[in-house]
């Protein structure tokens, strides 16, 4: 009897120690996004994860001693926002020597910023704005011209990225790059002016090395700097709440030594958004060798740190699993034809992934290459099957039903994001107006395939995520066209769930992730308006009142100044971030 009574004593011991509550947000409206419609009043956290939601009177009780309890006050709460594709390691390494028009609504304040930019930025360094913005979203509804970039800043070099489309110089810019009459490079071109001098006008024909070739002449930031540009652009992340991010890789993104950086943060405990990460091809015919290589080079990631390569605890292979394959989405240009022996070369990468059970994701815009990737991958399908593999087009703007069903028929899914919302104005100039969705999200989920949302920030769309949301639940364009039908677009709930569970399984992740539930990673996010019953207009300039990753508060907003998280001065001095911050919501 003694022995049973201490027995039952222990396990009332180790109940009471199990429940153990370190966090409670009452007093709120919970969207635990388990069902449409569906609110509580309030979560309780335990160990990093959602221990309970209900009312408050019935969270409460769960209160200890050491319980933390954050007053809401009335506030809606979301789960952590998680974009399916972002390139979020490339540029946590270079946003503070990055001055941002993400948001910006006049081009007369774009100019402006980036005169006052310009009187800070010491000599030899460059005044520098990549991407992340068009024309449609200022009241002029038009780009700067040269003239007007030359008059903001006569004196410093200026480079001004546009989408994937146009590169922009100032005269100092083309003259500390010694770009001539002779510069040429085999896929772009140099604008020359009557005088036979470059106008500082870089045209994309057809992708876009010379913008990424001319944009790596500009500089990087010294290791300490990177290290303090990566914490400032998580926590910008943080502000508009963020707090998962896929990264798709990127051109000049090299695999292990870019991504040090955020692995030391990690390990430090100052990673703020779980990041998972797949690996870019970086050189041209040697595709299949980065990828033998980099076998060798990793091994399985638990997660411990919050930084690993996607939920299968394995490495995964995209966005650019051979640059014969990938279709970049210039829509002031023609669409590009991909190369005869780009099957040749995608083939041997995919069976290498595929025996090594690596996921794979595949960059694709139209439906005309996506005809001819997916013809290879049913073909290492019929003797190497995929058999539940995780893999995923990214982009997909004009894929068809056909293909649709081929994707549902092998397993995969597709990661979206709003890149219309920034191009959709130049698209219907090319091909006229569109009374089919791009891309066909409704489809997507009519034929129950797995849909992620995201923003393809940073260099050709933003990194906000509200934007990408805001496009999904309206169909309209950062200038405010309308492009899609009024059935095709989103509820609320459904395009929240897309940026929530959705991305969620493009990392393997939708059992830990994506939902307010018991058992889920404690992130969340306190909106300062709801963001079901606010006007529609307003969703593209949300952030976060609250940020909480892994029950821990990372993000306070003044409405919560109790809750304020340090933050180490911004390096270097003269950084556009310690002025202007990063997405202008304001």
């Amino acid at each position: 009897m003694k022995r049973l009574m201490l027995s039952a004593a222990m396990m009332a011991a180790s109940l009471n120690t199990a429940l153990a509550t370190d966090l409670i947000v009452t007093n709120a409206k919970v969207a635990t996004m388990v069902k449409e419609g569906r609110f509580d009043q309030a979560v309780a956290i335990d160990g990093g994860r959602i221990q309970a939601t209900g009312s408050n009177a019935r969270i409460l009780k769960l209160k200890t001693a050491n319980t933390q309890v954050i007053d809401a006050g009335g506030r809606t709460v979301i789960p952590g926002l998680n974009d399916s594709h972002l390139h979020v390691i490339r540029q946590g390494l270079s946003y503070n020597a990055e001055l941002r028009w993400d948001g910006v609504t006049s081009l007369k304040r774009a100019l402006q910023m980036l005169k006052e930019q310009a009187a800070r930025t010491p000599e030899g360094q460059w005044v520098k704005v990549v991407g992340g913005w068009n024309e449609y979203q200022f009241d002029e509804k038009r780009l700067p011209t040269l003239a007007e970039i030359n008059e903001a800043v006569p004196d410093k070099p200026v480079f001004i990225l546009y989408l994937y489309g146009l590169g922009f110089l100032n005269k100092k810019g083309i003259d500390v790059l010694g770009y001539d009459k002779n510069t040429q490079y085999k896929e772009g071109v140099v604008e020359l002016g009557a005088d036979g001098k470059p106008t500082g006008l870089l045209v994309a024909k057809p992708n876009a090395l010379i913008l990424y070739s001319t944009l790596a002449k500009t500089g990087t930031l010294p290791r300490e700097q990177q290290l303090n540009s990566t914490v400032q652009y998580y926590r910008e992340l943080n502000r508009l709440g963020l707090t998962s991010a896929i990264d798709a890789g990127g051109g000049g993104q090299a695999y292990p030594d870019d991504y040090a950086v955020s692995l030391e943060l990690a390990k430090d405990g100052k990673l703020t958004v779980r990041t998972s990460y797949y690996l870019f091809a970086q050189k041209p015919g040697k595709e299949l060798e980065d990828y033998q290589r980099w076998l060798t080079l990793t091994k399985p990631d638990k997660n411990e740190h919050q930084f690993y390569a996607n939920g299968y605890n394995t490495e995964g292979g995209g966005e650019n699993l051979v640059w014969s394959a990938a279709d970049f989405e210039n829509f002031l240009e023609p669409r590009p034809e991909l190369p005869p022996q780009m099957e040749g070369e995608l083939e041997p990468v995919l069976r290498l992934l595929v025996k090594n059970r690596w996921p794979f994701r595949i960059h694709a815009t139209y439906g005309e290459s996506i005809d001819r990737d997916l013809a290879v991958i049913e073909k290492v399908n019929q003797d190497m099957p995929l058999n539940g593999l995780r893999w995923f087009f990214d982009h997909a703007e004009t894929i068809s039903d056909a293909q649709l069903a081929r994707v549902k028929k092998l397993g995969g899914g597709i990661a979206v994001q709003d890149r219309m919302y920034f191009q959709g104005e130049a698209y219907w100039k090319r091909y006229g107006a569109q009374t089919r969705q791009m891309p066909p999200i409704r489809k997507m989920l009519d034929m129950q395939i797995p849909v992620g949302l995201g923003t393809d920030g940073t260099r050709v769309s933003s990194y906000g995520p509200w934007p990408s949301i805001y496009w999904a639940v309206t169909g309209k364009t950062a200038g405010g066209l309308q492009i899609w039908q009024g059935r095709d677009v989103l509820s609320r709930y459904e395009a929240l769930k897309l940026m929530t569970q959705g991305s969620a399984w493009m990392s393997g992740e939708e059992k830990l992730k994506g939902t307010l539930a018991k058992g889920q990673y404690a992130d969340l996010v306190i909106l300062p308006q709801d963001y079901f019953s606010m006007p529609v207009d307003g969703i593209r300039n949300l952030e976060s009142a609250l940020t909480i990753v892994a029950g821990k508060v990372v993000y306070a907003s003044d409405a919560f100044p109790q809750y304020a998280q340090p933050v180490p001065p911004v390096l270097p001095e003269w950084s556009p971030v310690k002025y202007y911050g990063g997405y202008q919501n304001k």
